[in-house]
C-alpha cells in the first residue's frame, strides 16, 4: 500500500484536475447555448434553400448556370473534413477521422482523394494518409458567414476548373449535447431531385429561371457549407461539455476512493503506533 504522503499528493492532483474539467465544462456549456441557437435557427432556411436549388437545377441548361450540377466520371475527389482545433471532446474528432477514412476506402478505392481540412485535429491525423491541400485552423476564432463563404468559393472554383470531379463534406451534425451524428453530404455536383412532386409545377420565374439559378446557386452552396461548420461547432461544444462532465464525475469517484484508502491507511498507522506504545509500556513494567 502506498504511504500517506503519496496518497495525499494523488488526492491533491485529482482535485486540481477536477477544477480544470469543471471549468471547461462550464465554458463549453456557455458557448453551446449560443451555438445551438444559431444552428437551430438557420437549419430550416438552409434545407429549404437547398431543396429549391435542387429543383431548379434539374431543369436548367449547363451553360445557363447548371455547371455546378454537371455530372462527371469520378476520378479525383475532394473531401472537406470539419473537425476542431482542440481535443478533450470525447470521440468528436475521432468519429470524423474514422468516418472519412472508411468512406474513402469503401467508395473511392483506387481513385485520387485529397482533403481540405477545417480544424487542426483533422489536418494532423488525416494528413498522415492523405494529401491535405488546405488547413484552415482560424475559422472558429471568428465564425461568420463571410469567412466560411470564402472557403466555399474556393471549393466551388476548384470544381468549375475541373480540378475535382466530386466534392463532399463530412461533419458532425448536432442533435443534442450528448449526441452528434456523422454526416457525409455531397457538395458538388448539386444533387438533382428526381421524380419529385414539385418538379412538374409550372412556376412563373421573374426575371428568368436561368438568372435566378445563377444567383441562387453560389448563395445556396455557401449556406450549405456554413450550416455544416455551424453544426460542427455546436457539436464540438456539446461533446466537450459531456466529456468534461464525465471526467469530473470520474475524478470525483476516484478522489472518494483515495480518501477512503487514505483514512484506512491513516487508521492502520495510528493503530500500529498505539500497539507499539502499549507494547513498550508493558515491556517497562516487566
Amino acid at each position: 500500500m502506498a504511504n500517506l504522503k503519496e496518497i495525499r499528493n494523488r488526492i491533491t492532483s485529482i482535485g486540481s484536475t477536477m477544477q480544470i474539467t469543471s471549468a471547461m465544462k462550464m465554458v463549453s456549456a456557455a458557448k453551446l447555448k449560443k451555438a445551438q441557437d444559431a444552428i437551430t435557427q438557420m437549419r430550416p432556411y438552409a434545407e429549404k434553400l437547398t431543396e429549391l436549388l435542387q429543383s431548379l437545377s434539374a431543369s436548367v441548361d449547363v451553360n445557363a448556370g447548371g455547371a455546378y450540377a454537371e455530372e462527371r466520371e469520378v476520378s479525383k475527389v475532394l473531401i472537406v473534413a470539419i473537425t476542431s482545433n482542440r481535443g478533450l471532446c470525447g470521440g468528436f474528432n475521432s468519429s470524423i477521422i474514422k468516418g472519412a477514412t472508411n468512406h474513402i476506402a469503401t467508395n473511392y478505392a483506387g481513385k485520387e482523394v485529397e482533403i481540405l481540412s477545417i480544424g487542426k485535429k483533422g489536418a494532423d491525423i488525416l494528413g498522415k494518409n492523405f494529401n491535405v491541400i488546405e488547413r484552415n485552423t482560424t475559422i472558429f476564432d471568428n465564425l461568420t458567414f463571410d469567412n466560411v463563404a470564402e472557403i466555399a468559393q474556393r471549393v466551388m472554383d476548384l470544381y468549375l476548373a475541373g480540378t475535382y470531379d466530386k466534392i463532399e463534406v463530412i461533419y458532425n451534425q448536432f442533435k443534442n449535447a450528448a449526441t452528434q451524428i456523422v454526416q457525409i453530404e455531397q457538395f458538388l455536383p448539386i444533387e438533382k431531385i428526381e421524380g419529385g412532386a414539385n418538379t412538374n409545377i409550372d412556376y412563373i420565374y421573374e426575371p428568368s429561371k436561368a438568372e435566378i439559378v445563377l444567383q441562387l446557386i453560389p448563395k445556396s452552396l455557401k449556406t450549405q457549407m456554413y450550416k455544416a461548420v455551424r453544426d460542427s461547432y455546436a457539436s464540438e461544444h456539446g461533446a466537450r461539455m459531456t466529456a468534461m462532465h464525465k471526467a469530473t464525475d470520474n475524478a470525483n469517484d476516484l478522489r472518494n476512493d483515495l480518501l477512503l484508502t487514505y483514512n484506512k491507511a491513516r487508521q492502520a498507522a495510528i493503530t500500529n503506533e498505539i500497539l507499539e506504545i502499549v507494547g513498550g509500556a508493558e515491556a517497562l513494567k516487566n
